[in-house]
């Protein structure tokens, strides 16, 4: 028997040199990707139609790229996807179920550690709840309430929120109610809602994953293989994405152009301005940060990383642009 495999010698990945990852502050958020073939032709990424039409993909500006149903990838596109640092996300239509997830980064068992015994400390599990709490509605908790009390209340303001948007947004509201299972199934404004929603949560997954830590340990949501991405994600979902799939439900509505153009696919343009809600808003410069923030909240001590760890969001001293670039 020969070969790298064998003798023990690491065979190199084909292609070109790996790409230096780009930080994640600096990258484009997410992109949605349907019905072509991705693949790496002449060095590039590309999805390829079915007419054999390339579309270059800039996998390493990218922070999540969701693949839809009608999309193939080859071992070459996802090596080179990960070696970018990009997260690859297989999911349903419009990106409301989650089948599959790729990992960019990689988890560091010293950060896997400290989620797990933050998780699994009481005491330290609520102060990091009540700390979500205070940065999502921009207040404290109550007082004396648990885990499963403190859900109670966030649950009733959520569904409060619904109703102010939709009113503010005058949008006909009859509560989010959606079925995974049944894309067709939901009303228009709430397959808006889960539309922005799962942009949302594909950037807050890559940046968990890019951080070290586990998404499905969450400490609100539990049970879920991304419970630590809606942690991290519904706090900033009302400032982001909610209020943008109220305004494309409303102009859809009233039938009425939303920014001097018709609506012609609601859930398109929902991604769209998800997008850019994502670019003003800074998210993924502040995603880390965020996660960082809400776990140092734990009380516990961070444990220190061992020498040969790897770092954590690809981080970069040295930013691509100057002081003054918007990017």
């Amino acid at each position: 028997m020969s070969g790298g495999a064998a003798s023990g010698t690491p065979r190199p990945l084909p292609g070109l040199p790996p790409p230096r990852p780009i930080p994640i502050r600096e990258r484009a958020s997410i992109l949605f990707l349907e019905k072509g073939r991705l693949d790496v032709l002449d060095g590039a990424f590309v999805l390829v139609d079915e007419a054999g039409v390339r579309t270059h993909i800039p996998v390493g500006g990218i922070a999540c790229l969701m693949l839809e149903p009608g999309t193939r990838i080859s071992h070459a596109a996802v090596a080179l996807a990960a070696r970018a640092g990009t997260l690859l996300i297989w999911v349903g239509e419009a990106g409301v179920r989650l089948y599959a997830a790729g990992q960019p980064g990689g988890a560091r068992s010293d950060r896997l550690l400290f989620q797990a015994r933050l998780a699994l400390d009481d005491e330290a599990r609520l102060r990091v709840v009540r700390k979500m709490y205070a940065l999502r509605f921009g207040e404290e908790a109550p007082a004396r309430r648990s885990v499963e009390q403190l859900r109670g209340i966030e649950g009733a303001r959520v569904r409060e929120l619904y109703r102010l948007l939709a009113q503010r947004h005058g949008v006909a509201w009859d509560g989010r109610r959606y079925d995974p299972h049944d894309w067709s199934g939901s009303d228009m404004v709430n397959r808006c809602l889960s539309a922005a929603t799962a942009a949302l949560y594909g950037v807050a997954e890559a940046a968990v994953l890019a951080a070290g830590y586990a998404p499905a340990i969450g400490f609100l949501h539990t049970g879920k293989p991304q419970s630590f991405v809606f942690d991290i994600a519904d706090i900033l979902k009302f400032e982001t994405v909610v209020p943008e799939a109220f305004r494309v439900a409303a102009a859809v509505q009233q039938g009425r152009p939303l920014d001097g153009r018709p609506v012609a696919d609601p859930v398109a343009e929902v991604r769209r301005r998800c997008r850019d809600a994502f670019r003003r808003a800074n998210v993924l410069a502040r995603l880390i940060p965020l996660i960082e923030d809400v776990l140092a909240a734990g009380g516990l001590p961070v444990p220190e990383a061992p020498p040969e760890a790897m770092p954590v969001a690809f981080e970069d001293p040295v930013a691509i642009g100057d002081a003054g670039h918007r990017g």
